[in-house]
């Protein structure tokens, strides 16, 4: 199986999961507890149905959308996601160009394996970065004038991990990072020899953007929950997020927004947008899907601030029923890193490829010249 073989998700999954040690792959592919959120996530996308027109000339549909202040040729960008060097070498940096080549958003995590200089002096596209409250508030602060620097579009602020969610399979793998080369998990990273070939013969792991502020995570074994309960600061609440939106001053979201309530209180306090998001399925098991939640959250904010989607996309009609329930657009995590791990930024470039390919062919058979004529109308949900 080659990158030539890919055509969805399932097909990224399964490659890369041939090519990365046990450990690693399931860090991408669990969520916590049960997992119920997690498969939630996707399975909410089957409850409704698209209603197409016939007859209307659509032509070549325009599939540009507006955020962050920036025009996206597509509307689905990649999910700001952590230490991408763990997937391949090029992490962030094959990500930040595949989306460049495909004029889309790529979103940097505040865990990433490159630093905001580095990604900005070699992407002129889309940037998005996402914050972190640390107990050091120092660290925001300084995130934020970097991204003012290197003339970010837009900031997010993730707000849905005080803690960390009980991500048993990383328990059970031993999943740290940097990996852990002892007897327990010798066995299964021998089993990948390209991946600990790479591994050993590039850049050291490192989490560049916080690397000059703590060596946890860096320099030292930690886990990835330890590292989060040690770190992130669990009394964060409104006040911290509003001191981020008027320091930054700019397009702001909040990732995580799950309720009406708290869409209705970010624009409040003046975001420009929101991420409709549980974390992929990896903190709150139990918790509603983001296309469970949508419609609710459009019909109270959506013309106030823009709306994304983020979780469980895996195909060019989640996008569609996620526009036409509400959404300005679609972001998504697993499928890209799936993409990645599987084969770098040629992986990311064919599954950004194929979703463009997706939503092109379903916006004509749906009989949409454009973005905007994705509304109530196309969508019916069966309850």
């Amino acid at each position: 199986m080659s990158l030539k073989d890919c055509y969805n998700f399932e097909d990224f999954r399964k490659l890369a999961k041939r090519k990365l040690p046990a450990p690693i792959f399931h860090y991408i592919d669990g969520g916590a507890d049960d997992e119920k959120t997690l498969n939630r996530n996707t399975v909410s996308f089957d409850e409704c149905d698209l209603v197409p027109n016939i007859l209307r000339s659509v032509g070549e549909p325009d599939l540009s959308t507006k955020l962050f202040g920036r025009k996206i040729d597509m509307p689905i960008f990649l999910s700001p996601t952590a230490m991408q060097s763990l997937y391949h070498p090029d992490g962030d940096k094959a990500s930040a160009r595949a989306a460049e080549k495909f004029g889309t958003m790529y979103s940097m995590s505040t865990m990433a394996s490159f630093s905001i200089e580095e990604i900005a002096n070699l992407s002129s596209g889309p940037k998005l970065f996402q914050l972190y409250i640390h107990k050091d508030k120092s660290f925001t602060d300084d995130l934020i004038d970097r991204c003012k620097r290197a003339n970010f579009d837009g900031l997010c602020l993730t707000v849905d991990t005080l803690v960390a969610g009980n991500r048993e399979r990383d328990h059970r793998t031993g999943f740290t990072t940097p990996p852990k080369f002892n007897f327990e998990s010798l066995v299964n990273f021998a089993m990948k020899p390209g991946w600990v070939f790479r591994y050993l013969t590039n850049k050291k792991f490192e989490l560049a953007n916080i690397k000059h502020k703590t060596d946890k995570g860096t320099t030292i074994t930690k886990s990835v929950i330890d590292y989060v309960n040690e770190q992130y600061d669990p009394n964060m609440d409104w006040d911290d997020a509003e001191y981020c939106i008027k320091k930054w001053n700019g397009p702001f979201a909040l990732k995580g927004v799950m309720s009406v309530e708290d869409a209705k209180r970010a624009v409040d306090i003046g975001c420009t947008a929101i991420i409709i998001s549980n974390h992929g399925g990896r903190q709150l098991d139990g918790s509603r899907s983001p296309f469970d939640q949508l419609k609710a959250i459009s019909d109270a904010v959506g013309d106030k601030l823009e709306i994304i989607l983020d979780g469980g996309v895996r195909r060019g009609t989640h996008v569609l029923k996620a526009l036409a329930a509400g959404a300005t657009a679609c972001s998504f995590g697993k499928a890209f890193l799936f993409s990645l791990g599987a084969g770098g930024q040629d992986g990311v470039e064919r599954l950004l490829q194929n979703m463009h390919d997706e939503i092109r062919r379903n916006m004509i058979l749906m009989g949409c010249k454009s973005l905007d004529e994705l509304d109530r109308s196309k969508i019916i949900f069966r309850n």
